[in-house]
């Protein structure tokens, strides 16, 4: 008899999948320590990003049936993810009066990468059988899936942020300058995994921790900016 998913399973799953990007959001919101931003406007963020994972999953499966599976995925797959957590932060708090300064930008997008994130990871950990192996894929996936949806939505916000005080016009070319840069690292991490077979990861996971590093200092001059 085959093995059905239990209570106790989704619950663990849903448990081990948010933690991780539960603790990155603790972690950029401290960044965002002087002017914080409304905690009922970060949790509708996060939810937003989460249910977001469904509408994306449906263009996907749609995207896959006009095109075969080949390199074109790699970019229009990426290319959905990020509109959609862009939408989802867009949507919740960048229409918002919260919206108020640079950095907010970079936080809301990062909040609703986040809780990209944290479905995504519920639905890849939902199996019948939870065991240790599910807990080391979840600790796999916060140094690498989750740090790429994060750092990928935060180059978008960046985008945003040094635009922040600029017309309409460069807002826009700013915004589509963000997607197009986040897709294209997005494909790329994706395209290294497919050829390597899931070889040297840690490899790509430290760059992206490097970057992390990079971000934070990109961070530093945006609170900076002056109208």
């Amino acid at each position: 008899m085959a093995t059905s998913i239990t209570v106790s399973t989704v619950f663990l799953s849903l448990v081990t999948g948010i933690i991780p990007p539960l603790f990155w959001l603790w972690f950029w919101m401290r960044e965002d320590s002087v002017n914080p931003e409304p905690r009922n406007t970060i949790v509708a963020t996060f939810i937003a990003g989460m249910f977001a994972i469904f509408p994306t999953f449906i263009v996907q499966q749609l995207i896959s049936k006009v095109i075969s599976y080949d390199y074109s995925l790699l970019i229009l797959w990426p290319l959905t993810e990020e509109i959609a957590k862009y939408l989802s932060a867009y949507i919740v708090a960048l229409r918002s009066k919260e919206y108020d300064e640079p950095m907010d930008a970079v936080i809301y997008l990062i909040t609703a990468a986040l809780g990209f994130s944290a479905a995504e990871n519920f639905f890849f950990l939902v199996k019948p059988e939870f065991s240790l192996l599910s807990i080391i894929t979840a600790n796999m996936r916060f140094i690498g899936a989750t740090n790429l949806h994060l750092f990928a939505s935060a180059i978008v916000g960046v985008f945003l942020a040094f635009s922040f005080y600029k017309n309409k016009k460069i807002k826009t070319i700013n915004l589509i300058l963000g997607l197009l840069t986040a897709t294209t690292l997005h494909s790329m991490f994706n395209l290294f995994i497919i050829r390597n077979k899931g070889e040297n990861i840690l490899i790509v996971f430290a760059i992206l921790w490097l970057f992390t590093v990079g971000l934070l200092l990109v961070c530093e001059k945006i609170k900076n900016i002056k109208k």
